[in-house]
């Protein structure tokens, strides 16, 4: 068996599009290359009609083109549906506009798979109103590399110095766009003046996204991309991730490996693994939110438990869990 591993833009323009981006997307893409080195499954990244099962990460033009062609040659094909019209809005200027294009798009591109992984319940459930048919969908975690964010002193003291920080820091990781939650971050920032809080992840241009507000609060920094992710989760304290819409939130389990108690608004996508009070603060209001990061900031022995079980959260979507459920899926074609 071989299987083509594809994601379009990855190598598009010689890959200019993922160039210092950092998303969770890329972070699936490669947790899968891992499990099929581990599997001694031949991959390779490109198309050829040698390949058996063609796996596609986010279904653009040409992902369609190829799914089309290997239907025809009687090749399966698997896509994996880290994207939906609904987390497609406050991201670009004009995401908004075409969200029924987009829609329409890809319930035809996810319904020429013989296989949809799904990453949660809820992006099953998006997919069925869709209209596309159960039994194609299976709910698959993207996993995460556990091995990767193990706590490393040196890794945080050099990443705090980098940034001069100090204290219990708060922090997230991610896109800098609006559906990540950038105003309420800004809003919670402005209630802890003594305290640093820090967002790492890619700045678009304001031609493209709403640009920040004029005047940041002094006690935040947003640096752009930054090569050690991993360097980056550990100069945190705690993390705070407060996206309107995900389809899992790649983040938030790089975060619970890395030890971290987590803050998260209280959407959908989360019930039934995210559990409140257990292994994450859920919060659907600013003020809750404020209130979860107050009591984090003041009790060391909350941030130790609530990252502690975050930690065993991650344990249960690492990559050796994950490796078994696509074995199977792959071992019934």
């Amino acid at each position: 068996m071989k299987i083509c591993l594809y994601l379009e833009f990855y190598h598009f323009l010689g890959g200019r599009l993922y160039r210092n981006i950092g998303t969770g997307l890329l972070s699936s893409y490669d947790n899968q290359k891992k499990i099929l080195a581990d599997l001694h499954i031949p991959y390779s990244e490109t198309w050829d009609d040698s390949c058996d099962i063609l796996q596609i990460n986010t279904p653009w033009l040409n992902s369609v083109r190829i799914a089309r062609k290997a239907k025809r040659l009687g090749k399966k094909v698997i896509m994996w549906a880290h994207v939906t019209a609904e987390d497609t809005q406050q991201v670009f200027r004009f995401t908004s506009f075409i969200f029924w294009l987009i829609k329409k798009y890809l319930t035809y591109a996810y319904g020429l798979a013989d296989v949809v992984c799904c990453p949660s319940e809820y992006t099953k459930s998006l997919l069925v109103a869709y209209g596309l048919p159960k039994e194609k969908l299976i709910v698959q975690s993207n996993g995460v590399d556990t091995t990767r964010f193990v706590k490393d002193a040196k890794k945080r003291l050099r990443a705090r110095e980098q940034r001069k920080l100090h204290g219990v820091v708060i922090g997230t990781v991610g896109l800098a766009i609006p559906r990540k939650g950038i105003d309420d971050f800004l809003e919670v920032a402005r209630a802890f003046p003594e305290q640093q809080f820090i967002w790492y992840g890619k700045i678009y241009s304001s031609l493209f996204v709403k640009p920040f507000p004029k005047q940041l609060p002094k006690n935040v920094e947003f640096t752009g991309y930054v090569d050690d992710i991993v360097a980056a989760f550990h100069s945190l304290d705690v993390f705070v991730f407060l996206s309107f819409e995900e389809n899992q939130g790649m983040a938030i389990l790089e975060a619970a490996a890395a030890g971290l108690p987590i803050v998260v608004r209280d959407i959908p996508v989360y019930q039934g693994w995210l559990i409140h009070g257990e292994n994450c603060f859920k919060a659907k209001t600013v003020e809750e939110i404020q209130a979860g990061v107050h009591r984090l900031i003041h009790n060391s022995d909350l941030r130790e438990r609530l990252g502690r079980n975050a930690k065993q959260l991650a344990e249960e979507h690492s990559l050796q869990t994950i490796k078994k459920h696509l074995c199977a899926v792959y071992n019934v074609f």
